[in-house]
């Protein structure tokens, strides 16, 4: 019997012998049969790497995934005891094969869950299957997957910058909050009715600020998870935009800055309505806050004669537009198109909201040469029909 990998051959007594031709695993006794001889796999085929000891414990598959994750050549590998192919440490220092002693020990162990480990000073992630010629008989074939640890580190960096940004954004309004309620507490008397109103007016605000914060993060958990809920009720695009226009009018700007074109007929468009919302204020304060001149948002039926029926919104400014170069990154965490505050978390939540619909989100540039997005939800149904 022998088994193939990476150009090596090795025989059941643990030699070895170079050959031209690579080809699958053969489905055999002491072979790596789960690769299947049907489909036709190489080991080196596989994303991850792949490492099988037969029932002596001898190394007799090395894929090219393994070798790039070790930093191991295969030939220096295969036909050597595991121990000392695959010196793998736990975190204490302890020689893991010794440790788990995959051979010998309780018959009724299948496998090790996956774990980090040491190989070098290196950190590698393993998980291993004991593959029994019968429930609790002897290991025939150790099957070990190994993976790098660069996904979760960026992971972790993500997480890391996540709680770092929410805690930056925390700590201004918070601490606004504490100064105000405790100036108040202490010397309300000294205070006019004006300036106890200003400062109530203050702790409104910042508590507000600190709301949608913890928002964001509730539909970041949400998106992320694919748990985020679409509760579909009629909405009206038109009245939806004027509204939005209306309060940022109100919250101080010019209301020539804004230009309203509508396309009408309308489809009838089903979506969640707090969410649409959510959708359009982000938007119109991005080209408020971040763009110049006038906003212009275009509401329409979807064009594409490709697409599903639905309703499209386009918000674009005359402002220096969004480089070339970033534009593939807008919607994702922590992007910021200047450095004008937020928490770069908008956008991000805003591509969510709309793929949840079943919606696509777009950006580009303006004909006036700011920053354009433009997203479409299709028309769909009621929740009560869904």
């Amino acid at each position: 019997m022998s088994v193939r990998t990476s150009g090596i051959t090795v025989t059941a007594d643990g030699r070895r012998s170079d050959g031209p031709a690579r080809g699958p695993l053969p489905a055999q006794a002491g072979g790596p049969d789960a690769l299947g001889s049907g489909l036709g796999l190489d080991p080196d085929d596989l994303p991850d790497g792949l490492v099988v000891a037969d029932e002596t414990g001898r190394v007799i598959c090395f894929n090219s995934a393994a070798a790039k994750i070790t930093h191991i050549a295969p030939e220096d590998a295969l036909g050597r005891p595991l121990e000392h192919a695959l010196p793998l440490q736990d975190i204490e220092g302890r020689r893991w094969w010794r440790l788990t002693d995959p051979y010998g020990g309780l018959a009724i162990r299948r496998g090790q869950p996956e774990r980090n480990l040491l190989l070098g000073g290196r950190e590698v992630l393993v998980s291993a299957r004991y593959v029994r010629s019968r429930p609790t008989g002897s290991v025939q074939r150790l099957v070990i997957a190994l993976r790098g640890t660069e996904a979760r580190r960026r992971t972790e960096l993500s997480h890391a910058e996540l709680i770092a940004t929410v805690a930056h954004e925390l700590r201004s309004p918070l601490t606004s909050v504490k100064g105000f309620t405790a100036t108040l507490l202490q010397k309300w008397e000294r205070f006019t009715d004006d300036q106890k109103r200003l400062m109530l007016e203050t702790v409104d605000a910042d508590a507000n600020r600190v709301t949608r914060l913890i928002a964001e993060l509730l539909d970041i958990s949400r998106i992320d998870s694919g748990r985020l809920e679409v509760r579909r009720q009629r909405v009206d695009m038109s009245a939806a935009v004027r509204r939005h226009v209306q309060a940022q009018t109100t919250a101080g700007q010019r209301p020539d800055r804004f230009l309203i074109r509508m396309l009408e007929p309308l489809p009838d468009l089903w979506a969640d309505p707090d969410k649409v919302d959510q959708v359009l204020g982000n938007l119109l304060e991005n080209a408020v806050r971040h763009g110049e001149g006038t906003v212009t948002i275009e509401v329409g039926p979807v064009s594409d004669a490709t697409s599903t029926e639905g309703t499209s919104v386009t918000v674009s400014d005359e402002g220096p537009g969004i480089p070339e170069e970033s534009m593939s990154r807008v919607f994702t965490r922590f992007w910021r198109g200047s450095k004008r505050g937020g928490t770069g978390l908008g956008l991000y939540i805003v591509k969510g909201i709309v793929e949840a619909h079943g919606g696509t989100i777009t950006v580009g540039r303006a004909p006036a040469g700011g920053a354009q997005f433009r997203f479409s939800l299709p028309v769909a149904a009621p929740a009560f029909m869904a």
